[in-house]
């Protein structure tokens, strides 16, 4: 397929990033809300519950599994709501493709806008952890790249169904059958290895479980294992969900 992208995607990401502005606190305080909730409510209520998990606190444990999955949602909120409603609903990608912008650009900018929103969200929250005294080194700071490149994933993948959807309806699908099964199997909330074999060895691969063991082990000051596959799979991911949203937007908006 042949991309023609340009500078001018960054002329997009800035054009939501002032609309943004206009809504930033309660955009923020509504991406944090959620996960806050399962940190401090699952992380001290079941945590006294609970003896160490893998050598930490369950607080702690569930706090680096939360940067990953409020970084997953937030994309994939911004992939598949907002850009939809600037897609389809209130027509601004044409008004956009108006000026000299291809449309590969305009795809491009919500892809990047979407993965800032997430680094927002996932840096908060890493915030928070480290007021907690849950951050143990300055290794920690890797998990900022580590949250932009996979909101860089989410997001080009939440673009395929934009690219799908009929309606704001046809998100629940995917919100069902993939996002909270990732959330449940790729260890935010217990480790992979309480897992059947099978289950786990797709678990593994899915991009949510790239990120929680790229993450965890910064968080706690250690380099994470097969940190290059990690990675790599996280770059595989972005690069070919972007690839097919691209192709599939195409075909919707271009025919």
């Amino acid at each position: 397929m042949n991309l023609r992208l340009s500078r001018r995607a960054f002329a997009v990401w800035g054009r939501n990033a002032l609309v943004w502005k206009k809504l930033a606190l309660p955009s923020l305080l509504g991406n944090l809300a959620d996960p806050m909730i399962y940190l401090f409510g699952l992380g001290l209520g079941l945590g006294s519950l609970l003896p160490e998990v893998q050598g930490q606190s369950y607080i702690a444990f569930l706090a680096a599994g939360t940067i990953c999955a409020s970084t997953m949602n937030a994309a994939s909120f911004e992939a598949l709501y907002s850009a939809f409603a600037r897609m389809h609903v209130q027509r601004t990608w044409e008004a956009i493709m108006n000026a000299p912008v291809d449309l590969d650009d305009v795809v491009a900018g919500e892809c990047l806008w979407a993965a800032t929103k997430a680094s927002l969200s996932g840096a908060a929250i890493l915030a928070v952890m480290a007021l907690l005294g849950h951050v143990d080194s300055p290794l920690a700071f890797f998990i900022l790249p580590v949250i932009f490149l996979a909101g860089l994933a989410f997001a080009a993948l939440g673009l395929i169904m934009t690219a799908l959807a009929p309606s704001y309806d046809f998100f629940m699908y995917y919100f069902t059958l993939f996002i909270t099964p990732m959330t449940l199997m790729c260890g935010v909330f217990f480790p992979m290895d309480a897992l059947p074999a099978a289950v786990r060895a797709i678990a593994e691969w899915l991009p949510l479980a790239q990120m929680v063991l790229l993450v965890r082990p910064l968080a706690t000051g250690s380099v994470p294992a097969a940190a290059l596959l990690h990675v790599g799979v996280l770059l595989a991911v972005t690069v070919a969900a972007f690839a097919l949203a691209l192709r599939l937007t195409r075909r919707r908006l271009l025919g």
